[in-house]
């Protein structure tokens, strides 16, 4: 089926330009979204009478999205999500969540505005195409975390995986403290009974508790 094109159409054609496309295309895409006419002789005689006007049209919108551009492009955005420990999140993060991110920091952006070159479905930073104008794309970034503190660490360059391995070693020391302080405290007692029966101040040794301990048992 041959169209005309009204705008700039990625890897088809630049505007006024009759190119040959698949129907469904045609019919789904181009014609519904106002890209394209069908390439009917009245269609075609239509479009060069309002050629320049168009073409005017075009330049104008296109250094509006020129300017948001220069503003979006870069801007980091955060995504709050659930996700399982190893950092999967529970869904994914779509387009219109990306579209939403931006508008609520101050961006005029429409869902159909965003391109995503895979599915969102683990937490970090991800790079997100936002098409402004046929000819006019800018880049932003999605920071997808779990809470907005784990979005600060991440937006300094921790990974998930880093955030885990640090979690778990102040769980560990954590466990090592509340260990060293119970077995302070069984010292200072044993030290406490020695006193008692020699009537001589004691200090024990760590050694010496581990073996009043094994022996107690």
């Amino acid at each position: 089926m041959q169209v005309i094109l009204l705008e700039r159409v990625a890897k088809l054609g630049q505007m006024g330009e009759v190119v040959d496309v698949k129907p469904g295309y045609a019919r789904n895409f181009l014609l519904p979204q106002g890209k394209a006419l069908s390439a009917s002789k009245a269609n075609v005689e239509a479009f060069e009478s309002r050629k320049a006007q168009l073409e005017a049209d075009n330049l104008e919108t296109k250094k509006e999205a020129a300017k948001m551009a220069e503003k979006l492009s870069g801007q980091q955005f955060i995504v709050i999500r659930s996700a399982s420990d190893a950092g999967a999140l529970y869904g994914s993060v779509t387009t219109r969540d990306a579209a939403d991110a931006a508008t609520e920091n101050g961006f005029t952006v429409d869902r159909k505005q965003v391109v995503l070159s895979a599915p969102i479905k683990y937490l970090g930073l991800h790079e997100v195409q936002v098409v402004l104008h046929p000819e006019v794309e800018a880049t932003i970034e999605l920071n997808v975390a779990r809470s907005p503190e784990e979005a600060e660490l991440q937006a300094s360059g921790k990974s998930i995986q880093e955030l885990a391995a640090e979690e778990e070693a102040a769980a560990e020391f954590e466990i090592q403290e509340l260990f060293d302080d119970i077995g302070a405290a069984q010292l200072d007692e044993l030290e406490t009974e020695v006193e008692q029966a020699t009537g001589e101040p004691a200090v024990l040794e760590k050694t010496e508790l581990d073996e009043k301990l094994d022996e107690d048992k």
